[in-house]
């Protein structure tokens, strides 16, 4: 377990004490004059906010990772381009080896044209679930330009948008996890808030992301945040579908034994949606882990991994990787309505 995990788990700890968090408490005092400074320059209007000649969504979260923003913005890319509307997806491409200081074209909605380690897991499996144009670059102004230029995009989704004031959205969507919340609500590095909860003020919507085989708890959320914020709050419910393999896209038998292995923010949920008593053997690597065929080629039996998990791991010559696939349950017409 390296530094930023154990990070993590200090930050949805309620009970976080110690040397080490009052340390990092203190840090995040300087963390929040930065934060703060810069929200009250664009609030103020010294910054101002580039509007491009597009639709712009943004999806995005005060909290750091993991609460399940990639399958919204593939359910916003794939009704907007079902309706026959040029969408792009505009990314930072955490995690791929490709600079973000260029404009990266990832996907014309046709062709795939970098790999997920040059792409980033994330926008590699935006490009090969929907039909939206995906550009990856740190600077979201020159990407919109360009998909707007080049293709005639009239809708833009900003995946992890939020705190990326410098584009106009017209849109503001936040996303919460409704069983980690918002941790021990510290701000970075002593808890998971990229800035403070005023910054709901700012926000249009609020889905709180269900990833449970029941509901009740996102629903009370739901209604809860709704009257206390007064914007509209939705459930995205996020289920177990099945498990395939990333090769062939066979089906794995229902009673296969398996060792779970992930990659990601925050896997516990992804342990719980499988079957606990076909887990043999669990293997967790830190978030946008960069695989290498030594991570996998001692395991024996039937693998199943995540698919952001699997775009990386496709690249190997191993024929026992399974994926879990996902279904997004949300109503994309009452979320941007």
């Amino acid at each position: 377990m390296n530094i930023k995990t154990k990070i993590t788990k200090l930050h949805y700890d309620k009970n976080a004490h110690g040397f080490w968090f009052c340390a990092l408490k203190f840090a995040s005092i300087f963390y929040g004059i930065g934060s703060g400074l810069k929200n009250m320059l664009y609030d103020k209007g010294f910054l101002k906010a580039y509007k491009v000649d597009a639709n712009v969504i943004s999806v995005g979260n005060i909290t750091t990772g993991g609460v399940g923003k990639t399958p919204v913005v593939a359910e916003l890319a794939k009704y907007f381009t079902n309706k026959g509307i040029k969408t792009a997806i505009i990314s930072r491409g955490y995690g791929g080896k490709l600079s973000n200081k260029n404009i990266n074209l990832i996907s014309d909605g046709e062709k795939i044209y970098y790999n997920a380690q040059l792409a980033g897991d994330e926008p590699y499996w935006l490009a090969e679930n929907t039909k939206a144009i995906v550009v990856t670059s740190k600077n979201r102004v020159k990407a919109a330009e360009y998909a707007i230029k080049e293709f005639g995009v009239t809708q833009i989704i900003l995946d992890d948008g939020f705190q990326h004031r410098k584009l106009h959205r017209d849109l503001d969507i936040i996303l919460s996890d409704s069983e980690k919340g918002f941790g021990n609500e510290q701000l970075l590095p002593a808890g998971p808030l990229r800035e403070g909860l005023e910054a709901f003020k700012r926000m249009d919507r609020l889905v709180i992301v269900s990833k449970n085989s029941e509901h009740t708890r996102a629903e009370k959320l739901a209604k809860i945040y709704q009257k206390k914020l007064n914007k509209k709050t939705l459930v995205c419910k996020t289920e177990p579908d099945y498990i395939y393999n990333i090769k062939t896209g066979e089906i794995l038998p229902d009673d296969a034994k398996f060792t779970a292995l992930s990659g990601i923010g925050q896997p516990e949920q992804f342990y719980k949606f499988l079957n606990q008593n076909n887990i043999v053997n669990i293997k967790t690597f830190d978030d946008h882990h960069k695989y290498t065929k030594d991570d996998i080629a001692n395991i024996s039996g039937y693998c199943v991994t995540t698919e952001k998990d699997a775009v990386k791991l496709k690249q190997f010559d191993f024929n026992n990787i399974y994926a879990l696939k996902l279904k997004t349950n949300i109503n994309i017409e009452e979320l941007i309505s």
